[in-house]
């Protein structure tokens, strides 16, 4: 643990990876939190994932929180009855329904395709890789022509950029999946096609109607998100920086430049970032990245991300745990070289806390520059004080401690933080601090004689922000 990996990975699950033994194998080679995209499958093969995700957690005394991707207004393509191989030149017809019926038609589910489009408009299949032009349309269907080809796939993303397409941001589909992932208790939301902070908010809603309190994290993915971006991060609980979909609507020579101004903003307000998509894309037939990937996930790290997605490359690669390792070992090297930046905050707005809380924080990452110390143990009934610190990327690890395991599995996705679950004393006495050394050395790399900072919320550590600081020295009392 204390020489633990400070950046995050974060590992897709699908059929690759599905199995309680692929599962442990990605833990093991460095992923720290999983992610189900609702775009695939039904609720009855998530809640499978979901089980064994959290028994092979149990089983190796981690905590692993769970991301749920819901779909938002993304438009796929329908169940094809094979693989259609598109070729320059050809025309096709586009059709509002949700399965191919004949092969004179391509299905689109979005029932507002004939309405939405227009003659001359952009289509984009597959993460851009096959490209229709619009050549007319009847009421219910959508005439084109092929003028980049390829063969498509069933459930195949499409993107129109050059069309305002009328999609509510929270969908009915996506209602039912908030109701079923509350119910299931996972730890984060990803919410997808994210425009405007009010797409926020009613997720929010819906998620405090299902009766849950489950965060938010925002994918950036939609020229509109990108416009109204301090808007959207002040008001989520993350930020995923979602390149595959963005890159296909903002065009891909932007996306490195809107990528670095993403991560510099949410640092900034001191919320969560995720780098996301083909990040070693090449490892999901290969069993090594190109150098450019591995250069990709560097700078990345470099720049400030808190942690890093996979998506293919875990849920349908052929070398899921492999990947893992390969972006860990990536991500390990970055850590030790001179170039991380440690113990400062991002100047700019900070969007998580009052001036007081900051001001703790800020003090406890500044006797890290003055004295030898060992590690940061940050209790924590809500996540504040493990979120706060997190931002300032201690040069020494971080030992947060809650009394609530949702909690604990909420902070393990923070950069930096180690979360345990240990019930809190009702009042910080000698007696309690004895307590803590004799679990740290426990369960920690800790010893006698150790120095620490000591932070959190008093009193009875339940105030919901951070007001003291301690150092103090193990064994001590």
């Amino acid at each position: 643990m204390k020489n633990m990996l400070r950046t995050k990975i974060i590992a897709t699950i699908g059929p690759a990876s599905n199995s309680e033994e692929i599962i442990s194998e990605l833990i093991k080679a460095g992923a720290r939190a999983f992610r189900i995209n609702s775009s695939h499958g039904k609720k009855e093969e998530h809640l499978e994932i979901i089980k064994k995700i959290r028994k092979v957690a149990q089983h190796l005394n981690l905590c692993v929180p769970i991301m749920f991707d819901l779909q938002g207004p993304k438009i796929r393509i329908g169940i094809l009855k094979a693989p259609i191989n598109l070729k320059e030149g050809d025309n096709v017809v586009l059709k509002p329904c949700g399965e191919q019926e004949d092969e004179n038609f391509i299905p689109i589910d979005h029932r507002g395709l004939a309405e939405d489009l227009k003659e001359g408009d952009v289509v984009l299949l597959d993460d851009g890789k096959i490209e229709l032009k619009v050549t007319g349309k009847f009421s219910d269907s959508v005439e084109a022509v092929v003028t980049d080809g390829g063969v498509l796939t069933s459930r195949k993303g499409v993107n129109i950029p050059t069309a305002r397409i009328n999609i509510p941001s929270i969908t009915p589909r996506d209602i039912e999946f908030i109701n079923f992932a509350v119910e299931n208790m996972v730890d984060y939301f990803a919410l997808s096609f994210v425009r405007t902070k009010e797409d926020i908010i009613k997720a929010k809603e819906y998620i405090k109607k299902a009766g849950g309190q489950t965060p938010v994290i925002a994918k950036i993915e939609k020229p509109e998100a990108v416009n109204n971006l301090v808007d959207i991060i002040m008001i989520s609980d993350g930020i995923i920086i979602a390149r595959g979909d963005l890159g296909i609507e903002i065009s891909p020579e932007r996306v490195p430049v809107v990528q670095k101004h993403i991560i510099k903003e949410a640092n900034s307000l001191g919320k969560e970032v995720i780098t996301a998509t083909q990040m070693l894309e090449s490892m999901i037939k290969e069993p090594i990245p190109t150098r450019a990937e591995a250069s990709d996930v560097a700078n990345a790290i470099i720049d400030g991300t808190d942690a890093l997605l996979l998506t293919g490359e875990t849920a349908v690669g052929e070398f899921p745990a492999k990947t893992v390792k390969m972006m860990s070992s990536i991500a390990e090297n970055v850590e030790n070289s001179n170039l991380c930046k440690y113990n400062t905050y991002e100047s700019g707005r900070n969007g998580i806390c009052n001036p007081d809380s900051q001001s703790i924080a800020s003090a406890a990452i500044r006797i890290i520059d003055e004295i030898e110390i060992t590690a940061i143990v940050a209790f924590t009934r809500s996540g504040f004080t493990g979120r706060l610190i997190s931002k300032a990327k201690p040069s020494v690890p971080v030992i947060a401690i809650s009394d609530r395991k949702d909690i604990c599995e909420q902070l393990s996705l923070l950069w930096g933080i180690e979360p345990f679950y240990m019930e809190f004393s009702p009042n910080f006495t000698e007696e309690f601090l004895r307590q803590t050394d004799e679990f740290l050395v426990k369960n920690t790399f800790l010893e006698n004689n150790d120095k620490i900072i000591i932070t959190g919320g008093m009193p009875c550590l339940a105030t919901g922000t951070t007001n003291f600081i301690r150092i103090h020295e193990i064994g001590s009392l």
